[in-house]
């Protein structure tokens, strides 16, 4: 059985998916152009946190982090590899666009990478709605970085 539920991302158990998280975003990214959040900065304010589990087990996780009074932003989400392939990204996606509306962001926006590694995610979010936009927030361009929105009106 798969749940999301919201979550501290301060935890134990998550420590192994997030060190996966962590892994994959430094596989074949520089640092300077990684914008994941730890652990601590996902347990801030204005950051909604969710885990998704298989049987108690995690197995996912995302977050949107407001960044403007109706706008918000994607951020770590992440599915373990050996279970993709099975719709959970989409299932947390769709969880996370879900959790923006009702927390009243009507524009979701999200930072993913540009290299072929991270087309799986790029197509994902293309069929969820998402197109492509300058830098927002505090980015810059970069040409490691793909930049997305969507609107929630």
């Amino acid at each position: 059985m798969i749940t999301i539920a919201a979550e501290s991302p301060v935890q134990a158990v998550l420590s192994d998916l997030m060190a996966r998280h962590a892994e994959a975003m430094h596989a074949d990214t520089p640092p300077e152009s990684i914008h994941m959040l730890d652990a601590a900065d996902l347990a801030a304010p204005g950051i909604f946190f969710y885990v998704m589990r298989e049987d108690g087990r995690p197995v996912g996780m995302g977050a949107v982090k407001r960044i403007g009074p109706a706008e918000g932003e994607i951020k770590s989400m992440h599915v373990l590899s050996e279970l993709r392939g099975r719709g959970l990204a989409r299932r947390m996606l769709d969880h996370l666009v879900s959790a923006a509306k009702a927390e009243g962001i009507t524009r979701l926006s999200l930072e993913t990478g540009s290299q072929q590694g991270f087309a799986p995610a790029r197509r994902l979010y293309q069929t969820a709605g998402f197109v492509p936009c300058p830098p927002f927030a505090d980015y810059r361009d970069d040409p490691m970085s793909v930049y997305m929105t969507r609107s929630l009106a």
